[in-house]
């Protein structure tokens, strides 16, 4: 049984929210054995605070939203992936703004300011899940199925397939002797082309750009289209290549499942223990792992 840990020292970030587009500072501070991972909003009076942990979650339609009266706090998925990932038990994470900044879309900067300043031990030791039987949330209408099967050490067995021609059928098999800041944490969001508007006029993705999504292009687009999306993101001019727009190069030929597992890992971690078992999870989103992440956080409670 190794023991809990904390930062070395405070780490802060600073950018915009994907959703509500604020400007927002976060900064992650060492914090005590036993405390776990607090989001605490400085901007609202009182500063009030809100757990990291699956009975919180109020929200999961485009990313992971917790709430605990007036503290509420959205898509925290990747600084949790992060911190979680890279041995941090315990943080109290500052933040001015209700949502985290969405950064360049993955949690590669998150990742490495974590490994800059180093963690530290702390005296508690760590609290685990020991998987005894299977437990499984599923979605059989949209094929979504996540499995949390007994096993000695913590895995993920992770599948997409979105019935797209551009991505495919993905995989990836995540063990703890995966380098996540190198593998992982560089792998950002991903958004179809279709959504794109629709997510515009629902008045979300205000702080996105093509610098910070991977957007999936599945049918070729009209002119009028392309000119609309160039308008939104501020761009002169963007292209279609291999079935993307041309932003960025894909980071990895699988980033899309990459960065799914990044979501997952941040979203499991509200357990609030970490996990000794098999997790096998196909076509997984932020609800079906939160749902999750609540089964097991009640089977604690029995």
């Amino acid at each position: 049984m190794s023991n809990q840990r904390t930062l070395a020292a405070p780490i802060t970030f600073s950018g915009k929210g994907l959703h509500t587009g604020e400007l927002v500072t976060m900064t992650v501070r060492p914090a005590e054995a036993g405390s776990g991972i607090i989001f605490r909003r400085t901007d609202l009076k009182g500063t009030p605070t809100v757990a990291a942990l699956a009975h919180n979650v109020c929200d999961t339609s485009r990313g992971t939203t917790i709430k605990d009266g007036k503290a509420k706090v959205s898509t925290i998925e990747h600084i949790m992936s992060a911190l979680w990932t890279l041995g941090v038990d315990n943080a109290l994470v500052d933040i001015d703004a209700p949502e985290t900044p969405i950064m360049d879309g993955s949690a590669r900067e998150y990742a490495s300011e974590i490994l800059r300043v180093g963690t530290v031990e702390q005296s508690a030791p760590r609290r685990y899940f020991e998987v005894e039987e299977a437990c499984t949330y599923e979605i059989a209408k949209k094929g979504v199925k996540v499995e949390v099967l007994p096993a000695e050490e913590f895995t993920i067995d992770i599948t997409v397939d979105y019935n797209s021609s551009v991505v495919g059928v993905q995989n990836f098999l995540y063990t703890e002797a995966v380098d996540y800041t190198a593998e992982i944490s560089p792998c950002r969001t991903f958004v179809f082309l279709h959504e794109i508007e629709l997510l515009l006029k629902l008045g979300l993705i205000k702080g996105g750009s093509v610098e910070s999504a991977i957007v999936v292009v599945e049918k070729p687009i009209s002119e009028g289209t392309r000119r609309r999306i160039c308008k939104s993101f501020g761009k002169e001019n963007i292209e279609v290549e291999r079935g993307y727009l041309n932003h960025q190069p894909l980071r990895f030929d699988n980033e899309i499942v990459r960065h799914k597992l990044l979501d997952i890992l941040g979203d499991l971690a509200l357990l609030g223990r970490r996990i000794k078992g098999r997790v096998v999870a196909v076509r997984p989103g932020h609800l079906a792992n939160t749902q999750t992440a609540l089964l097991l956080e009640k089977k604690l409670a029995e």
